[in-house]
């Protein structure tokens, strides 16, 4: 076997996985875009909306594992959650299961969920749309990439907290 094939597969190799990667920058470009628009749409900031979907999709959680998934600071997430709750998109419960009578529980309100549905509706009926024209397979491949894909960001998230 020649050595010019293995340096082709290689390049080709290289080549390919640029692609992926300059494809992930741009697709987190677009959601943050994306993201910062229907932000503006529900008067809801980044950052707000990253934990109102943290508590939706996760919830009910503690303010503490909240702050942990969110990469915040507690004192930080206190304005965060003053303003989801004054919006009417969380409700604060005391933790009955808590021996601290001062621990509670973050709850999103479901019946807001409609709202948040309504203005990503454009955006869901797309995905629908891209995903009809993938075959099952296909599909669970492009799920277990985007899930391995989250997991990446997270551990460097965390790597990067760490110092």
């Amino acid at each position: 076997m020649s050595p010019a094939p293995d340096r082709a597969t290689a390049r080709r190799r290289r080549q390919l996985t640029t692609s992926v990667k300059d494809a992930v920058r741009d697709l987190n470009i677009q959601l943050s875009l994306l993201n910062r628009r229907f932000g503006s749409r529900v008067e809801l900031r980044d950052v707000d909306w990253t934990c109102l979907d943290f508590i939706n999709r996760h919830g009910p959680l503690s303010p503490t594992e909240l702050a942990r998934r969110a990469g915040l600071h507690p004192a930080t997430l206190t304005g965060i959650l003053d303003r989801l709750q004054k919006g009417g998109w969380i409700v604060r419960e005391r933790d009955p299961e808590s021996a601290d009578r001062r621990a509670v529980t973050l709850r999103g309100v479901r019946e807001r969920n409609a709202e948040l549905f309504q203005v990503f509706s454009g955006m869901n009926t797309r995905m629908d749309d891209l995903c009809d024209r993938y075959t099952d397979t296909e599909l669970e491949v492009i799920a277990d990439f985007l899930r391995r894909t989250s997991t990446a960001g997270e551990d460097s998230a965390e790597e990067l907290a760490q110092g």
